[in-house]
């Protein structure tokens, strides 16, 4: 299973579970110490859409703002997804004074929460996630979209399998591939080279093969650990600069 979720923590890990992402965890903390070090936040709402991937990111930040200590958590709470007014939440989140938002989710959703708090006047910073970085998110908040930062997986745009990846796609398709387009390729080609590597399709042999060999994949050289978390794969601070994600950390 190449796939993204929750961390696949505890003593029991699943055998074979995989995925071509870091896990959330990791994509929290890198938000937070983002809006601390960096962006200096003091009182931090976090948002999040009551669904496994934005509680979840949501509850990782949390924890590592009150692990940290610098700031504090105002307000923590779910919104609901495909809700068209978010106004009562919006009030507070003014209401608590923060100076900033971290917010798990989706772009859907991220888009009206931007649109609705700088046409309310406020103009905290906001951090989302991967589920943001997307070019959707900036099509449809416009130019409400400005100054937002999201994280996501570490600039592949001068990979040379990432471009050929990308241009065989809009070859085929007519269109820009989606956000998590080079994982899946990545991952699939993390498979095949463990099958090539093992010289079989037999379950053990796939297995070794995919945390014992490094393959050159659309998001960089990779292997997996015992977890199955990909090595060599982590993420980056990006923000939305004239129309465009531009990474900032």
């Amino acid at each position: 299973s190449f796939t993204k979720g929750d961390p696949n923590t505890g003593d029991k890990p699943y055998p074979n579970f995989f995925r071509t992402i870091s896990p959330d965890d990791a994509q929290a903390e890198l938000q937070v110490s983002f809006a601390l070090d960096t962006l200096g936040l003091k009182k931090i709402a976090i948002l999040h859409d009551r669904q496994d991937y934005g509680r979840g990111l949501a509850e990782f930040a949390r924890a590592a703002v009150q692990k940290d200590g610098r700031a504090q958590v105002v307000l923590f709470e779910g919104i609901t997804v495909g809700a068209v007014d978010y106004s009562a939440i919006i009030n507070r989140v003014n209401e608590s004074g923060a100076d900033g938002v971290i917010y798990g989710g989706y772009h859907p959703e991220a888009s009206k929460l931007v649109t609705q708090m700088k046409n309310k006047g406020m103009n905290i910073a906001f951090i989302s996630d991967d589920g943001v970085k997307d070019q959707t998110f900036i099509d449809v908040a416009g130019s409400y979209a400005e100054g937002v930062y999201a994280s996501g997986p570490i600039d592949t745009s001068t990979n040379p399998l990432a471009i050929q990846a990308a241009e065989a796609h809009r070859q085929k398709y007519g269109e820009e591939p989606g956000a998590f387009f080079l994982n899946a390729y990545a991952a699939t080609q993390a498979l095949l080279n463990a099958i090539d590597k093992a010289d079989s399709t037999e379950y053990e042999a796939i297995m070794k093969a995919l945390r014992s060999e490094y393959v050159e994949t659309s998001l960089g050289n990779i292997s997996f650990d015992e977890k199955g978390d990909a090595i060599g794969i982590g993420f980056s601070v990006y923000q939305v600069q004239n129309g465009e994600y531009v990474q900032v950390q």
